[in-house]
């Protein structure tokens, strides 16, 4: 991890999905490898744009509803401190998943994952919402706490 200076950092981007009356095929609970790589993917993938500044990739491996309330600019808008920070995470690849929650899929079909990854010199804290969007687990909401 490149940024070293002591910092606690917090995004949270709240989808509004659940007020929304979108329907979507629902999807079984993923394996725990699933869950694994869908974690390590999006967070991977947000590393990358926050180290590129550049949040079109990200905004493309989102889900729909959530593209659509969040294009790259704004989701540049929401994570402009890590930027700022030129904070990095990628060490998390090498790291396993420490589940806080069990995951579940609530009553409203979003996937919850929460956990943590103990990367030195900091932790990595995140919690996750995936829906159904073109048959796949997307994200829809992310919370991230770098300390």
């Amino acid at each position: 991890m490149r940024y070293w200076a002591r910092f606690r950092w917090t995004a949270a981007v709240a989808l509004l999905v659940a007020a929304s009356p979108i329907r979507t095929q629902a999807l079984d609970m993923p394996s725990p490898f699933v869950q694994e790589v869908l974690i390590k993917s999006i967070l991977v993938t947000l590393n990358d744009a926050v180290a590129s500044d550049n949040f079109t990739v990200l905004h493309a491996k989102i889900s729909k509803p959530f593209r659509d309330q969040f294009p790259p600019d704004k989701l540049r808008a929401v994570f402009k401190d890590l930027v700022e920070k030129h904070a990095v995470f990628d060490a998390i690849v090498a790291s396993p998943v420490i589940p806080e929650e069990d995951a579940k899929i609530d009553d409203k079909g979003v996937l919850r994952l929460k956990g943590r990854f103990d990367t030195t010199p900091k932790k990595v804290k995140y919690q996750l919402g995936f829906i159904p969007s073109d048959g796949q687990w997307k994200l829809s909401g992310v919370t991230i706490d770098i300390e």
